[in-house]
């Protein structure tokens, strides 16, 4: 297998000018102004500073760009990250969410390579969505703490014992917070109308905004209420030291299945973030090429302090929107990034934590896809168990376990779907013409013909025991139409082999015709053609017909009285 490794920044430079620089500078700044507040934001949602938040952003992001299959990828940390980083660090520490972290970067880097990117599409929309809508949820759920300014000093991670916290502290609600991040959410939520109104609005994204302006008031008015500052003592107006996790042998096996969950999502995420990006820009992204990126984007992170990154769907969405067509852009919105540390580091610090609590609360609210619930009397059964199951089991268990569920529950339906489609009928050779000497006396074939339909799997291969039916008859030659037949495997392979075998048993002549291409491959290549005779695989069935009548003996004149389930018994098989 040839290694494809070829970033799409290569794709962009011969073709790059002036013009495209300037739109790329454009959305690059708007890009990481907008990163800012959302990267601050995840991170304390997730139980880390906000401080690796940010170079997150800014070293996932700039690798992203670099070295990514999509021309406008933005990478960094989401929100659908918030409940598996803040479990990792409530049972393992943030020391070891960066070793996760790593070793989901490793994940990634291995499907990139094994050019798995595009396996990624195989896992169901209801699973996505179940996912999604249950990340949703929990993300807001995580942030009633900050929003109502809860007294509670560590918020479990297990779904129960978090409501049973939040219920027990719920009459340590701080007023003041709460007013500002009702305040937040309000503003927020009605941003664009306002910037319909006020053109000054219009230039700067409403996570922004609204940073700006709740941390104005709370700076104006000394609000009493909680700040980076006062809980992380504000932002290091610093590069980050270059460290490397020290993970023992015992901790990275306990470290595997988060670290798995990182990768899957993060891949999941990246390449619907990117598939999204290409019907905006009408370009096609490389999924294993953006695997890659991450994956090395997951690596190196961590050594600089970040965690968990991937392609963060409203940020890519807003590159478009502001021009950005280039890698160029996404380099330079991590650039906008550390300049902003380097330089305004010490602002941070007056920024509330009720008005970050409230911007990742209109994250969720917009993350989740909640029409999906109205519209699921439209579908079946199978669709709606294996939405809701995945919703329910990411909301109260893991989103591990609840991808797992929803892809075993989607294949458990899909196998049965196929087995439904997979039919085997007898036919009709009225319009064929036997002699009478081809003839049982009472009228039945001496030839039976039957013909499959759709996918002879290990699904639907029991439905071959309906030729071994005494109520079937007991015919000398048996003819199977395999027409429309348009995949076997080899468990329908082992069934067509015990059919031969019993067939043989009887006396019984067993023939196949209309081969199609991969189930007459595998026949011949699995030696069965063999034992069941190069004479006996026909074009069609009227050839399959005329083999057949030289493969009848001439009857008795008298045939025996004994029958069988009301069936005439040839004299050879008495």
């Amino acid at each position: 297998m040839k290694l494809a490794f070829r970033p799409k920044l290569l794709d962009c430079l011969p073709d790059y000018n002036r013009a495209q620089f300037g739109k790329d500078l454009a959305s690059g700044i708007t890009v990481g102004v907008l990163a800012l507040p959302l990267a601050m934001a995840f991170a304390i949602a997730s139980g880390v500073s906000p401080t690796a938040g940010i170079w997150t952003a800014i070293v996932a992001g700039f690798l992203t760009a670099v070295l990514g299959g999509s021309r406008v990828q933005i990478g960094g940390p989401t929100g659908a990250f918030i409940p598996i980083i803040y479990g990792i660090v409530a049972v393992h520490g943030f020391h070891n969410l960066l070793g996760a972290t790593i070793l989901a970067g490793v994940f990634l880097l291995v499907m990139g390579l094994a050019r798995m990117g595009q396996l990624i599409r195989f896992i169901p929309v209801t699973v996505v969505i179940g996912f999604t809508n249950g990340i949703a949820v929990v993300i807001f759920m995580a942030q009633i703490k900050d929003f109502f300014g809860l007294k509670i000093d560590n918020l479990p991670a297990e779904f129960f014992e978090r409501i049973h916290t939040l219920a027990n502290y719920a009459h340590t609600v701080h007023l003041p917070t709460l007013a500002l991040a009702v305040a937040s959410m309000a503003f927020l939520l009605s941003y664009n109308r306002l910037a319909q109104r006020f053109a000054l609005l219009r230039r700067a994204p409403g996570p922004l905004a609204v940073l700006v302006v709740g941390t104005a008031v709370t700076f104006a008015f000394d609000l009493p209420v909680e700040t980076i500052g006062s809980r992380f003592n504000g932002i290091p107006q610093e590069l980050p030291a270059f460290t490397f996790p020290d993970l023992s042998v015992s901790m990275f096996g306990k470290l595997i299945t988060p670290a798995l969950t990182i990768a899957i999502l993060g891949a999941i995420e990246s390449l619907l973030s990117a598939r999204v990006a290409d019907g905006q820009i009408d370009d096609r992204h490389d999924p294993n090429q953006e695997l890659i990126a991450q994956g090395l984007s997951n690596i190196v992170a961590p050594l600089f302090g970040g965690f968990a990154a991937t392609g963060a769907i409203a940020r890519t969405t807003t590159n478009v929107r502001t021009g950005g067509r280039t890698p160029i852009a996404g380099m330079i919105h991590a650039l906008v990034l550390l300049g902003i540390v380097l330089i305004a580091a010490p602002l941070a610090s007056y920024v509330p934590l009720a008005t970050l609590s409230a911007i990742v609360m209109v994250v969720a609210i917009n993350m989740g896809e909640w029409h999906e619930f109205k519209e699921l009397k439209r579908y079946s059964y199978n669709y709606r168990i294996i939405l809701l199951a995945t919703f329910f089991v990411t909301v109260v268990f893991d989103l591990t376990v609840a991808v797992e569920l929803g892809m075993v529950l989607a294949s458990l339906f899909f196998i049965y779907r196929m087995s439904e489609l997979t039919r085997i009928e007898r036919l009709s050779l009225g319009n064929h013409t036997f002699e009478p000497k081809y003839l049982y006396p009472d009228g039945t074939m001496r030839v039976a013909a039957w013909q499959l339909f759709g996918s002879l799997f290990f699904g639907a291969v029991n439905k071959l025991e309906e030729l071994l039916d005494p109520r079937a008859g007991h015919p000398e030659v048996v003819i199977l139409d395999m027409t429309r037949l348009v995949q076997l495997d080899t468990t329908g392979l082992e069934g067509l082999e015990s059919l031969l075998q019993k067939m043989k048993s009887r006396d019984c002549t067993l023939m196949v015709c209309g081969l199609n291409s991969q189930p007459g491959s595998l026949l011949y290549r699995s030696g069965f053609i063999d034992h069941l005779g190069e004479d006996n695989v026909c074009i069609d069935l009227d050839a399959a017909l005329a083999r057949a009548e030289t493969l009848l003996p001439a009857l008795p004149v008298a045939l025996p009285k004994e029958h069988h389930g009301g069936l005439a018994v040839p004299a050879h098989a008495i």
